[in-house]
Protein backbone atom coordinates (compact mmCIF):
# COMPACT_ATOMS: atom_id res chain seq x y z
CA UNK A 1 0.00 0.00 0.00
CA UNK A 2 1.31 3.45 -0.93
CA UNK A 3 1.66 6.13 1.68
CA UNK A 4 0.70 9.44 0.07
CA UNK A 5 0.14 12.93 1.43
CA UNK A 6 -1.67 14.00 -1.74
CA UNK A 7 -5.04 15.52 -1.07
CA UNK A 8 -4.44 16.15 2.62
CA UNK A 9 -5.31 19.60 3.89
CA UNK A 10 -2.44 21.91 4.79
CA UNK A 11 -4.53 23.78 7.36
CA UNK A 12 -3.27 23.70 10.92
CA UNK A 13 -6.09 23.23 13.40
CA UNK A 14 -5.82 25.09 16.65
CA UNK A 15 -3.37 27.66 15.36
CA UNK A 16 -3.83 30.96 17.21
CA UNK A 17 -5.16 33.85 15.13
CA UNK A 18 -2.61 36.59 14.62
CA UNK A 19 -3.64 40.22 14.16
CA UNK A 20 -2.48 41.89 10.94
CA UNK A 21 -0.03 44.15 12.77
CA UNK A 22 1.47 41.18 14.60
CA UNK A 23 3.29 39.54 11.69
CA UNK A 24 5.14 36.52 12.97
CA UNK A 25 8.41 34.85 12.18
CA UNK A 26 7.74 31.83 9.97
CA UNK A 27 8.20 28.47 11.65
CA UNK A 28 10.27 26.94 8.84
CA UNK A 29 14.02 26.84 9.26
CA UNK A 30 16.25 27.87 6.42
CA UNK A 31 18.53 25.24 4.93
CA UNK A 32 21.60 26.98 6.30
CA UNK A 33 20.14 27.29 9.79
CA UNK A 34 19.03 23.66 9.76
CA UNK A 35 22.62 22.56 9.06
CA UNK A 36 23.84 24.11 12.32
CA UNK A 37 23.71 21.75 15.26
CA UNK A 38 23.74 24.45 17.90
CA UNK A 39 23.34 28.17 18.30
CA UNK A 40 26.93 28.41 19.53
CA UNK A 41 28.71 26.63 16.65
CA UNK A 42 30.99 29.39 15.40
CA UNK A 43 34.40 30.10 16.91
CA UNK A 44 34.35 32.13 20.07
CA UNK A 45 31.04 30.73 21.29
CA UNK A 46 29.04 33.58 19.73
CA UNK A 47 25.40 32.81 19.10
CA UNK A 48 24.57 31.97 15.46
CA UNK A 49 20.88 30.98 15.55
CA UNK A 50 17.79 31.92 17.53
CA UNK A 51 15.24 29.07 17.61
CA UNK A 52 13.54 30.77 20.56
CA UNK A 53 12.13 33.55 18.31
CA UNK A 54 10.04 31.20 16.13
CA UNK A 55 6.41 32.29 16.47
CA UNK A 56 7.20 35.75 17.86
CA UNK A 57 6.46 39.01 16.08
CA UNK A 58 9.17 40.40 13.83
CA UNK A 59 9.74 43.27 16.26
CA UNK A 60 10.20 40.86 19.19
CA UNK A 61 12.53 38.64 17.15
CA UNK A 62 14.68 41.62 16.12
CA UNK A 63 14.97 42.82 19.73
CA UNK A 64 16.15 39.40 20.94
CA UNK A 65 18.62 38.95 18.07
CA UNK A 66 20.05 42.45 18.51
CA UNK A 67 20.42 41.87 22.25
CA UNK A 68 22.65 38.86 21.51
CA UNK A 69 24.31 40.31 18.39
CA UNK A 70 24.19 44.14 18.37
CA UNK A 71 26.05 44.35 15.04
CA UNK A 72 23.53 42.09 13.24
CA UNK A 73 22.35 43.15 9.79
CA UNK A 74 18.82 41.72 9.99
CA UNK A 75 17.17 41.00 6.65
CA UNK A 76 13.51 40.02 6.20
CA UNK A 77 13.08 37.34 3.54
CA UNK A 78 9.75 35.95 2.30
CA UNK A 79 9.52 32.20 2.88
CA UNK A 80 10.42 30.31 -0.28
CA UNK A 81 12.57 33.09 -1.73
CA UNK A 82 15.89 32.26 -3.31
CA UNK A 83 18.82 33.40 -1.21
CA UNK A 84 22.55 33.48 -1.80
CA UNK A 85 24.67 30.93 0.01
CA UNK A 86 27.53 33.29 0.78
CA UNK A 87 28.43 33.64 4.45
CA UNK A 88 28.23 37.13 5.91
CA UNK A 89 29.01 36.97 9.63
CA UNK A 90 26.74 39.91 10.52
CA UNK A 91 23.75 38.98 8.33
CA UNK A 92 20.80 37.33 10.07
CA UNK A 93 17.89 36.34 7.85
CA UNK A 94 14.39 36.24 9.32
CA UNK A 95 12.10 34.17 7.09
CA UNK A 96 8.55 35.53 7.22
CA UNK A 97 5.37 34.79 5.36
CA UNK A 98 2.20 34.07 7.33
CA UNK A 99 -0.96 35.72 6.04
CA UNK A 100 -2.70 36.91 9.20
CA UNK A 101 -6.05 38.09 7.81
CA UNK A 102 -8.13 37.70 4.66
CA UNK A 103 -6.86 40.05 1.94
CA UNK A 104 -9.58 42.25 0.47
CA UNK A 105 -10.10 45.24 -1.79
CA UNK A 106 -10.32 48.39 0.20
Amino acid sequence: QRNSLAGQSSNIIGRPRVHQSEKTVHQSLSTSAAKMSSSDDLAGGKKTSWPEVVGLTIKEAKEIILKDKPDADIVMVPVGSAVTEDLRPNRVRIFVGTVAETPHVG
